[in-house]
């Protein structure tokens, strides 16, 4: 088990390796946005068009299962959009529900930083663009969280920062 681990996670440990900061005061400072984004994200966006545990009864949707109406809203933006509209629907609830907790715990965190800056730059620009500077503003602060995640990783508050303590110290 530990020789698998070792060798899955070998080839990425730059995923799980966090950019070393001055101290731990700067981590969880950096930490708590994330952790904030990350939930707000999953429990209050995701979850209105994506099926979690969370999401409401009045939903009605099933685990893993898109609202209805999420696929037309995506088709309207066009392109490769209209052409795979459940698709791209899925995998924006999945960054939303999924990778919203994923990033508050810090597992995967910069993967799941980039599916949210993807989905987010594809909220600006096809949903929000032209509805004024307060619309944007919820998926502007996603997405530069998100960025700052995905440049700096999950730091020493993370999944990912215990999992590659765990990995090397198995390794020696």
């Amino acid at each position: 088990m530990k020789r698998t681990l070792s060798i899955l996670l070998g080839r990425t440990s730059h995923i799980w390796t966090k950019v070393p900061l001055a101290n731990w005061l700067i981590d969880l400072t950096l930490t708590i946005p994330r952790f904030i984004m990350g939930m707000l994200l999953a429990l209050e966006f995701g979850a209105s068009k994506f099926g979690m545990p969370w999401t409401p009864d009045h939903r009605k949707l099933d685990l893993f299962e898109i609202i209805y109406w999420f696929p037309q809203d995506v088709a309207e933006y066009g392109g490769l959009f209209a052409a795979f509209p459940e698709f791209f629907a899925w995998m924006a609830g999945y960054a939303e529900a999924v990778g919203g907790i994923l990033l508050a715990v810090g597992l995967l965190t910069r993967w799941h930083a980039v599916l949210i800056i993807i989905t987010m730059a594809v909220a600006i620009l096809c949903q929000k663009w032209g509805q004024g500077t307060w619309a944007m503003l919820p998926a502007m602060g996603f997405l530069w969280v998100a960025v700052y995640t995905a440049v700096l990783g999950g730091g020493r508050w993370s999944l990912d920062y215990l999992i590659h303590k765990v990995v090397r110290r198995n390794e020696a």
